[in-house]
């Protein structure tokens, strides 16, 4: 993929993952998302260490310890440590919501 914002659907009924990089300790994913939210009770709680950037559209994480909100736009980015429990509560209904994570150990 040559450039992030190529083939960005308006509309999917999941989300959609493309692995751009993948080694034994980092895989660099972009992410596009079109309204989608994790399920009510669920939460990711993942081995790897997760840097987290929206490049296009707005989403909210939320987080388990504290039940902090994360409101996230372009250019807002996170680092979310290995087993902090997280979940996307929503992403933008109105515009594809573009992310950029990088997962390493």
């Amino acid at each position: 993929m040559d450039n992030l914002f190529l083939n960005v659907p308006d509309s999917l009924p999941d989300e959609l993952v493309d692995v751009l990089v993948k080694s034994d300790s980092v895989r660099i994913e972009r992410i596009v998302s079109t309204g989608q939210g994790s399920p009510q009770d669920f939460w990711y709680d993942q081995s790897e260490h997760e840097w987290v950037v929206v490049l296009k559209g707005k989403a909210m994480l939320v987080f388990e310890k504290d039940e902090r909100q994360l409101l996230m736009g372009p250019g807002d980015c996170a680092l979310i440590q290995a087993h902090q429990r997280h979940r996307v509560a929503w992403t933008s209904a109105d515009e594809p919501t573009v992310w950029l994570a990088v997962f390493f150990v």
